[in-house]
């Protein structure tokens, strides 16, 4: 199964990641609350099992 990580830029301006992995559709979930949210730079980025991904600045 393929899992995907979640890169956002908050309300505020601030840079985040999810915490944890997610299958495409629990990231498309996601991402539709996060645009609900008003977050902007939502980004659904494929991640190997381990791996972390970092906020862009």
């Amino acid at each position: 199964m393929a899992s995907y990580g979640i890169r956002w830029t908050d309300r505020d301006g601030v840079p985040r990641v999810a915490g944890v992995s997610y299958d495409k559709a629990s990231a498309e979930d996601r991402k539709t609350r996060l645009t609900a949210e008003k977050c902007t730079g939502i980004e659904i980025v494929p991640v190997k099992p381990g791996e972390r991904l970092q906020p862009t600045s």
